[in-house]
């Protein structure tokens, strides 16, 4: 049942990354690739009322972390509490810069919420690509189980680690990246032809193709800081399948971008996405906080899992939520215009 609900958290964390990357591109973008007020009224209105919806993954993924993995949710919230807490000052100011700053007519105020919706976007994807690479990489847990960290110790990723150093910087600055072209390909969709039309498409394939050059370096220093990924990954058919979705996913992008083909290139976009975190969390299973001090002391799904009651129970009650989400995002998800 443990390994049911690892994967269950890991759907959960993916259909945010996903769906949310798609706000989280567009808010990082739209002060570059919107050059005039009416472009960036666009660009904002591409994003229509999903972008709070989109969070209801997040926030379901701490309650099955709640219900399903206790000490890893008391452990990680602790430890991480300074990057928490700045994930939910760049959620918050986003929300503020999107709600806010379409009902000022003031071309001053609306400039100053455009680039505190671009620097809030920004901040969230650098520190979810830091979050990605802290799991790969571990924490320094103690002898309770504790741990804390710094924004930076050393810099090297082993060891007393903080929570920047030059692997969670590489892992940031890929996921921005990624997300960037995410977003932009969702803006080139969602936009009506013309210069903010074409230029979505000049920078979704910019970023893509720079996003493939950063996930060689990622992949080679994945490789040196936790090769027992790769030798797990490879032991599992699982994370084939996702290696494989993330490769169809980035000939969907090429080939969608190059022929103009829109869904095509979304689609791909996402597959991306979920194909590589698929893969990562195949090679991870079971650990899920890894221990830089002594892997022996690793909180994994199958140690720090709750009763089997608990899990059987709420099993029961999953299914019942999932249904009630997917059908109003779909219902409201209809009745958006295609395009903008």
């Amino acid at each position: 049942m443990a390994e049911a609900w690892y994967w269950l958290l890991c759907l959960m964390l993916s259909a945010f990354v996903v769906l949310d990357g798609l706000n989280i591109g567009v808010g990082a973008l739209h002060a570059f690739i919107a050059r005039t007020p009416a472009e960036r009224r666009t660009a904002v209105a591409a994003l229509g009322p999903m972008w709070s919806w989109h969070e209801v993954w997040l926030v379901a993924s701490g309650g099955v972390l709640f219900v399903a993995f206790p000490a890893v949710l008391a452990t990680a919230f602790s430890g991480y509490y300074l990057a928490l807490f700045l994930v939910l000052w760049s959620l918050l100011l986003r929300g503020v810069a999107l709600e806010v700053g379409g009902h000022l007519d003031d071309a001053m105020w609306r400039s100053f919420f455009d680039v505190v919706l671009t620097l809030a976007s920004l901040v969230l994807a650098l520190a979810l690509g830091a979050a990605v690479g802290n799991v790969v990489r571990g924490v320094p847990l103690d002898d309770t189980g504790r741990f804390s960290l710094a924004f930076f110790t050393d810099f090297q990723p082993r060891g007393h680690v903080g929570l920047l150093d030059w692997y969670t910087l590489s892992t940031a600055l890929f996921a921005t990246v990624a997300l960037m072209g995410h977003g932009a390909v969702w803006l080139w969709l969602k936009t009506q032809h013309g210069p903010l039309h074409d230029r979505a498409r000049s920078a979704a394939a910019r970023l893509w193709s720079a996003a493939g050059a950063v996930l060689v370096v990622v992949t080679a220093e994945t490789w040196s800081v936790r090769p027992a990924l790769f030798e797990a990954m490879a032991q599992r058919p699982l994370g084939w399948l996702f290696v494989a979705v993330a490769l169809a996913g980035g000939a969907a992008v090429g080939t969608g971008l190059r022929g103009g083909a829109e869904g095509r290139a979304l689609v791909g976009s996402a597959a991306i996405l979920l194909g590589l975190l698929g893969a990562a969390a195949a090679g991870l299973f079971p650990v899920m906080l890894y221990d830089t001090l002594n892997p022996h002391r690793s909180l994994t799904a199958l140690n720090s899992a709750s009763s089997p009651y608990g899990l059987s129970t709420a099993m029961v009650w999953w299914p019942c939520a999932l249904v009630l989400v997917a059908v109003s995002f779909g219902v409201i998800a209809r009745q958006l215009p295609r395009k903008v």
